[in-house]
């Protein structure tokens, strides 16, 4: 027998073994809870083979959700066991997805503690080096990365995207991904005055003085270029009303399609591949390559197999993010930042391109300061989309006690910090069904909005006292509040917070009360920049090659981010970067 010969046997009787236990053939479903919603599955059945696996609902975040589901099935099969490992940054919908095959599995009768001792084979790491040219290299598929990359193909590049994770989106795909900005469409049409030198102010306020303000001046300037740039030119739709950010002076927050960082991301990923720009996943870049006059030349990246040497003819952009998933480099700048705080990351925000460009002599600054997003899951940390009914004026937070604690729409900084002094370290979010209707919150979320009811981290009643009993909240108390509350709405004035924006009134039930606590959502930290976007070293002088945007960068926001700033700063100094990068 030749060696093809046994090659093909050993194929055929791997393909074709059978199961210690033999199943009941058949067709099967299993549903099990992801990381924000229900996955549900359909898992065929032969004698001794599972011969089929198909997702029948899907209600965890797309794009992070789908690398995890277009790899785990396959996975399945091809092993014929159970004992597949997670897809890294979709751990939740992993975890969710195994159970529910797991489950529909069982429901045939069939004893599932073999299929999970069935395990993978891991890739052996190889010592071979691949080497690539391209004239810019873009380090993370984020929002800042997608639009410098699309930038800089328009401006004439060869351009390549490489991310470390399996998906694209970094935490703009999570986001909310409203976008600030002064004088836009929707504030002309409902006659809201706003100007360039508003936001200004109101970001450099909101930083406490403490941000570059020739930065913060390309943002403000530029921030309406962008978002009609997104609109006309990315084709990223925008709804038909805006949001009111707290630290904001006026209402100028622009709303995606679906009110989340999928239309945005989606919409981006859409405009590279027309563009005809890779972007090559699970590739890890550890390292800057330099010439020999200190020029960045390049970046040298690992896979699960090799290591690959990314070289650029005019440049590399950082893009990696910050590092809000990096427990360690977090308590390095600020030891409040400890264990005990949830992140709204994704796992793959670990501040990876501050650490090579430092190493190569870069400077950082702000890195102390590190923003808590305050209306959090408070089992998972993930930031809640259906808390946004606040940014509207449609709620009031609560303390254990039933009372106000707090301005709703003030900085972010200010209510995380003032939910960390009440009972418990957690706040109490209170609306009603009008105010759920007006904010479309749950018709956007439903996913969502089902799994926070059936964990009962949100509850709905017909009465007051209903809710505040499932949370042991103080109910007398609360119902005191909202009379205080409503009478505010009715004469237009909040006398306890004075609170901005439209007051609105909880006359009518049903009601909902959600449990939140703050989590780690922005680090304000990041490589210091020039308004070109180009890195500077610890002397401000720029490193030639290297250019930076997004979270990845600092000075920009100062102490504290506005909500809403975070999109206008990626695509604003994305768009600097990959224009600048072609031409330095």
């Amino acid at each position: 027998m030749n060696k093809i010969t046994t090659m093909l046997t050993a194929i055929m009787f791997f393909s074709t073994m059978v199961h210690a236990t033999e199943f009941k053939a058949g067709t099967y479903l299993g549903t099990s809870d992801g990381y924000k919603g229900e996955i549900k599955v359909e898992v065929k059945l032969g004698k001794n083979k599972i011969e089929d696996i198909k997702i029948i609902k899907n209600g965890d975040t797309p794009i992070i959700s789908d690398s995890a589901l277009n790899i785990l099935p396959s996975k399945i099969l091809n092993l014929q066991g159970l004992g597949v490992d997670t897809v890294a940054g979709a751990t939740g919908t992993s975890k969710g997805f195994i159970s529910a095959v797991t489950k529909a599995i069982k429901s045939s009768g069939a004893d599932t503690s073999e299929l999970r001792k069935i395990k993978e084979t891991k890739k052996q790491f190889s010592n071979k080096v691949i080497n690539h040219e391209n004239d810019v290299v873009i380090v993370g598929a984020g929002g800042a990365g997608l639009i410098a990359a699309i930038e800089a193909k328009l401006a004439g590049a060869n351009v390549i995207i490489i991310e470390k994770m399996s998906f694209p989106g970094g935490n703009t795909l999570i986001s909310g991904a409203e976008y600030a900005a002064p004088e836009n469409w929707i504030q002309k049409k409902v006659g809201i005055s706003d100007s360039k030198e508003q936001f200004y102010k109101d970001i450099i306020k909101g930083g406490d003085n403490q941000a570059d303000i020739n930065l913060i001046k390309v943002l403000a300037d530029n921030a309406l270029d962008g978002a009609l740039w997104l609109r006309d030119f990315v084709n990223v739709s925008f709804e038909d009303r805006q949001m009111f950010f707290g630290g904001h002076s006026v209402e100028r927050s622009l709303v995606p399609e679906g009110a989340s960082g999928v239309e945005l991301i989606g919409k981006l990923l859409k405009k590279a591949k027309d563009l005809n720009i890779p972007i090559v996943y699970n590739m890890n870049a550890n390292e800057l390559i330099l010439d020999n006059t200190g020029k960045v030349i390049g970046v040298q990246a690992v896979s699960e197999t090799e290591t690959n040497k990314y070289l650029a003819k005019n440049g590399v952009i950082l893009a990696t993010g910050g590092f809000g998933s990096n427990l360690e480099m977090r308590m390095k700048y600020n030891t409040a930042m400890d264990e005990n705080i949830l992140s709204t990351n994704t796992t793959g925000i670990t501040g990876d391109g501050i650490v090579m460009a430092e190493k190569i002599g870069a400077g950082v600054t702000d890195m102390e300061y590190i923003q808590t997003y305050p209306t959090c899951d408070p089992m998972t940390g993930a930031l809640l989309y259906i808390g946004d009914v606040r940014l509207i004026g449609g709620s009031i937070l609560v303390n254990k006690e039933g009372k106000r604690f707090v301005e709703e729409l003030d900085r972010r900084d200010v209510i995380s910090m003032a939910i960390k002094k009440q009972t418990g370290n957690v706040a109490y979010q209170f609306w009603n069904q009008e105010m759920m209707d007006l904010s479309k919150v749950a018709e956007h979320h439903s996913d969502e909005y089902n799994s926070l009811i059936k964990r009962k981290v949100l509850i709905k009643g017909n009465t007051i006292e209903e809710v505040a009993k499932a949370f042991d909240v103080d109910a007398t108390e609360l119902k005191n509040t909202v009379q205080k509350y409503n009478q505010y709405s009715k004469d237009g004035k909040d006398l306890e917070f004075n609170k901005r924006g439209k007051l609105t009134a909880f006359e009518n039930g049903p009601f909902y009360l959600m449990k939140n606590v703050p989590a780690v959502h922005h680090t304000m930290g990041g490589l210091t920049i020039d308004t070109n976007a180009r890195v500077l070293d610890n002397n401000k002088k720029p490193i030639p090659g290297l250019f930076a945007a997004g979270e990845v960068t600092g000075d920009i926001h100062g102490t504290n981010r506005l909500g809403s700033n975070a999109i206008s700063d990626i695509t604003v100094f994305g768009r600097v970067a990959g224009k600048n990068v072609v031409n330095n």
